[in-house]
């Protein structure tokens, strides 16, 4: 048996690589897609990461400049536990003016296999969400420095 399927676009050249294309995206759809596994997704204006609690930050931008995703590692105490330091990576995807940011965090003294998890979840969630601006991400290495003695700067759990 053959089958004889005609379509209107027989006779068409192939479409052009550099043909626009478009998607609708909403931050529902990239926190269900790209952060399902996060402790906590929200959106906003401006990014809720207060730069004295960065430990590391890898950005990726658009050819545009007005797109972009970024993966941060930070340390905060916590407001209401003196003695609880927490250790958060936040993906913030920014396309336009919006926002989607999703948390992966945990208490610094928690296991280290919880540790990896959470740290590879957020990874792959930026492997991923680089494609969105055209972007290519690979696992690489990060370069920790020794932890201060201080407590890092007090901040408010997401």
């Amino acid at each position: 048996m053959r089958l004889n399927i005609e379509t209107s676009l027989d006779g068409l050249a192939e479409p052009d690589w550099d043909s626009p294309l478009q998607v609708t995206l909403t931050p529902e759809l990239l926190a269900k897609t790209l952060m399902d596994t996060a402790t906590a997704v929200h959106t906003g204006w401006e990014s809720c990461v207060q730069d004295d609690s960065v430990l590391n930050q890898i950005v990726a931008m658009d050819d545009s400049g007005q797109n972009s995703v970024r993966l941060i590692e930070q340390e905060f105490a916590d407001e209401e536990e003196v003695d609880v330091v927490w250790h958060d990576w936040a993906l913030e995807i920014c396309v336009g003016r919006v926002m989607t940011i999703g948390h992966w965090h945990l208490r610094n003294d928690s296991p280290p296999v919880d540790w990896e998890w959470h740290a590879r979840q957020a990874e792959n969630a930026f492997q991923q969400a680089c494609v969105l601006i055209g972007r290519r991400a690979r696992r690489g290495l990060w370069v920790e420095e020794a932890m201060p003695h201080e407590l890092p700067p007090r901040s408010h759990r997401h």
